[in-house]
């Protein structure tokens, strides 16, 4: 049995897909990803896929690209599976994924829906009102036919060595930086928490992507060792690996310490429901105002003035929750 899995968005998106897809695997010969841009480096560090197609959805991501029909039909082309999970947030619609499906000559496709799906889907799953995303995407799984074989959490390939990046002593990291400004703690206040974590005793790695480098300096100040720019998936996967523990906001790292099993300090803006994304199977602390104001909102820049949800959190809260989590 030929079997695709889709999920359309982010990289930590992908990442939360990564149990449902081992359920996959394990009765299916052969595992198809279907993922967006943004979620395809997390999608090379998954176990159990055999192959990835990467399209860039009109219907997913912050900017999406206009319809084209020949950019769908070399899709249609790409596709060659017997059954379908086509995985979803909770405020997104399968359907125009599971049509493209239905005209690649996918014969069995299931996902959760609220909306009538015709005769897109032959099994029209309902997820938990309160589920987390990685738990939703099992348990479609699973009424699609595909038990859960493991323990269920978020895991990744074996992360490199990154000693030579890192240096060998024990160490902390911090990510200040998040896929929308509203999940995002200031760059002010990250920067004192790695003076405050250095006071404690803790030595503290700062990380970001290529396009971060002037946060992750202004973070790590003369204090921290700034590795913004110096790290791919893999290589971030190889150092939060290491770490005792990690700070971020809800954005793919968060997820990715989870999958290499590191326990995370949740910088955690309400603007969706932490119940949903926050860090899954490790220990972890949530801080941040989750009544507050733009809880829900799916804002992508915070709604209210001076960011009280994250700016409300200290330096101090900070280095209480990361030796909280460490003896965890």
């Amino acid at each position: 049995m030929k079997a695709l899995v889709s999920r359309l968005d982010s990289f930590g998106d992908v990442l939360l897909a990564g149990p449902a897809v081992r359920a996959v695997a394990a009765r299916a010969d052969h595992v198809t990803l279907l993922c967006g841009p943004r979620g395809e480096p997390a999608a090379r560090l998954l176990p159990a896929v055999d192959e990835i197609v990467v399209w860039d959805a009109p219907w997913a991501g912050f900017a999406p690209p206009p319809v084209d029909r020949a950019d769908v039909e070399r899709l249609l082309g790409a596709i060659d599976a017997d059954t379908a999970l086509v995985l979803t947030s909770f405020h997104q619609s399968p359907l125009p994924t599971a049509l493209l499906l239905r005209l690649a000559g996918v014969r069995r496709v299931a996902a959760d829906s609220e909306d009538y799906p015709g005769s897109l889907l032959d099994v029209r799953h309902r997820r938990a009102p309160h589920a987390h995303e990685a738990e939703a995407a099992l348990d479609l799984a699973e009424a699609a036919g595909f038990p859960c074989p493991d323990d269920g959490r978020l895991a990744v390939l074996t992360p490199p060595d990154t000693t030579a990046l890192t240096g060998p002593d024990p160490y902390v990291v911090l990510h200040p930086g998040a896929s929308v400004p509203a999940r995002a703690w200031s760059a002010e206040r990250c920067a004192q928490a790695v003076r405050e974590l250095t006071a404690a005793g803790h030595r503290v790695v700062v990380t970001g992507g290529r396009g971060e480098k002037d946060l992750t300096a202004h973070v790590a100040g003369a204090h921290g060792l700034d590795l913004g720019g110096r790290t791919e998936a893999a290589e971030l996967s190889g150092v939060l690996a290491a770490a005792r523990a990690v700070v971020t906001g809800n954005t793919g790292p968060a997820h990715l310490a989870a999958a290499v099993g590191t326990p995370v300090v949740s910088l955690f803006a309400p603007v969706v429901p932490a119940e949903r994304w926050r860090p899954w199977g490790v220990p972890y602390v949530l801080l941040g105002d989750q009544d507050a104001p733009c809880a829900g909102s799916r804002a992508r820049t915070c709604p209210v003035p001076g960011h009280p949800c994250l700016e409300s959190v200290t330096a101090h809260d900070v280095r209480a929750a990361v030796e909280k989590v460490m003896q965890a």
